[in-house]
């Protein structure tokens, strides 16, 4: 097997192990919760019966680690089990979310990645003027303050005083793909602005760091114009560090929509899974947790493998 080969396997091994720790604690956090879940489910007024009845017909009597194993099972065979309080199949409905979720959060990439990119080339292009600097203030400023104020703030001038895009992003089957974009115009602003300047910065240091290197002034005795330097020689020498940065900020996008996703009522993932945890629905709290953790570990994978293959001194460690 050669290194880059041995390497790869490592990072899915890795990958692997983690998401099964990851199902570990998220099935004992779920099961050290206050409450039964028996009686959120049949109220205050239900029988010591009929909670009996009801919990060794969840297989709450089961012993945990059976209980673990047989859920562990049924998620790798795609069975998700049974919302509790609705009797609907679970895999089911995250099928829907998921899709509405990763149609927000692709939307949304799609505007913020070449921006952050090309806010980056521009900063390091014009360091310490005030492009820069306008910048860097401006992106520090949208990072600095929390997302749900921000889509309060847009909903409150764009879509009620403005009225130029909708308050509530509510999307369906049948809608166009006009109609979906304007639906989620708002939510998509928000989530652009929150990952936006991680990744301008992290673009805008990973190449100044490479800016110092001896080729780069090379290419300046060249007379090479500054920005042919940083497109041509500097940016893809730095792409390793901004390949980590956007994987990380598109885990994000699609993993911690949650709020953004209860703030405009969108019919995500996110939004699910709040709708369940007040109602104390575990399996489904379960599987959200589940899916969350793989998306996340997937796409940092996703990025270890791209650092590898880009980077020499990666696939040749000695």
């Amino acid at each position: 097997m050669g290194p880059i080969a041995r390497l790869l396997a490592q990072r899915i091994a890795l990958g692997l192990l983690l998401l099964f720790l990851v199902s570990i604690l998220i099935f004992a956090g779920t099961q050290i919760l206050p409450g039964d879940v028996a009686q959120s489910i049949l109220g205050q007024s239900a029988t010591p019966e009929a909670l009996a009845n009801l919990r060794a017909e969840l297989g709450l009597n089961e012993p945990a680690l059976s209980r673990y194993f047989a859920w562990l099972g049924g998620a790798l065979t795609g069975d998700l089990g049974t919302a509790l309080t609705s009797g609907q199949d679970i895999a089911d409905q995250l099928w829907t979310r998921m899709g509405n979720t990763l149609f927000l959060a692709f939307w949304a990439a799609l505007v913020s990645v070449p921006l952050a990119i090309f806010l980056g080339l521009l900063a390091v292009r014009y360091r310490d003027k005030w492009p820069d600097k306008l910048i860097s203030a401006v992106t520090l400023a949208s990072i600095s303050v929390p997302e749900f104020l921000i889509g309060y703030v847009l909903m409150y001038f764009i879509g009620v005083k403005l009225g130029w895009a909708p308050s509530v992003s509510t999307i369906y089957p049948s809608m166009s793909l006009g109609a979906k974009l304007h639906s989620i115009a708002l939510p998509v602003a928000v989530l652009t602005l929150v990952v936006l300047a991680h990744m301008m910065r992290m673009t805008r240091a990973a190449i100044l760091n490479v800016m110092q290197s001896a080729y780069i002034e090379t290419a300046e005795l060249k007379g090479m114009t500054m920005f042919r330097i940083i497109w041509r020689h500097a940016f893809p020498n730095s792409i390793a560090p901004v390949v980590n940065v956007v994987m990380l900020n598109l885990a994000y996008l699609v993993v911690g929509v949650v709020v953004i996703e209860v703030v405009f009522t969108y019919p995500g993932m996110g939004q699910y899974l709040v709708d369940h945890v007040s109602k104390r629905d575990v399996p489904v709290v379960q599987a959200c947790g589940l899916i969350f953790a793989a998306v996340y570990i997937g796409l940092n994978l996703v990025a270890d493998i791209v650092s590898i293959l880009s980077n020499p001194r990666l696939r040749h460690p000695k």
